[in-house]
């Protein structure tokens, strides 16, 4: 039998000074049976990142045909595809064909990563790709509870989320891009 897929409940008290974005938000995400805390943890990120009306959750690790988060437009293009982890070189390209806009949230450790992936893909010009500081995302992720309560910030492209646990500056690095609109 295979396993399912568990469900977190989400209440997100979004403040995004940099693009005048205030939202009070309560949506259901699931965590695939193989997603790490961590992984769901940077999903969410994600979303407080790029927050749009239509952004939605992809079926991700269920579906290689489908990101992690997108946004499409009322005639099905994708506008925004929203991938999280370390892709590949052919990934990362496969995606960004795929959509108007490319985005990626980085986290783990970069290094090889960066040097082997990231420098071979430069060239892409709707590529931006954000690495998530390890141990803030490692305290932020840590014990997630499954009725997640995030009151999120941005201001001056720094990100600070505060949960039952406590604020956390979630330090952000744009490797390649910007956040942009």
């Amino acid at each position: 039998m295979a396993l399912q897929a568990t469900p977190y409940k989400v209440e997100l008290n979004l403040t995004d000074l940099d693009r005048n974005v205030y939202q009070n938000l309560r949506f259901t995400v699931a965590r695939h049976p193989s997603e790490t805390e961590e992984r769901l943890a940077v999903r969410l990120i994600a979303y407080v990142l790029w927050y749009g009306e239509q952004l939605a959750f992809g079926r991700g690790l269920s579906d290689v045909d489908e990101p992690a988060l997108w946004e499409k437009s009322l005639d099905d293009r994708v506008l925004h595809w929203i991938e999280v982890g370390q892709p590949d070189a052919e990934r990362i390209t496969w995606c960004s064909r795929r959509a108007e806009r490319f985005s990626l949230v980085a986290y783990g450790n970069l290094r090889v990563w960066q040097s082997k992936v990231l420098d071979s893909v430069r060239q892409l010009r709707n590529v931006n790709v954000v690495a998530v500081e390890p141990e803030a995302l490692a305290s932020l992720a840590e014990n997630l509870p499954r009725s997640i309560s995030w009151s999120a910030m941005i201001s001056d492209g720094s990100l600070f989320i505060t949960d039952d646990k406590g604020q956390h500056e979630v330090v952000l690095e744009w490797l390649m891009g910007s956040r942009g609109e």
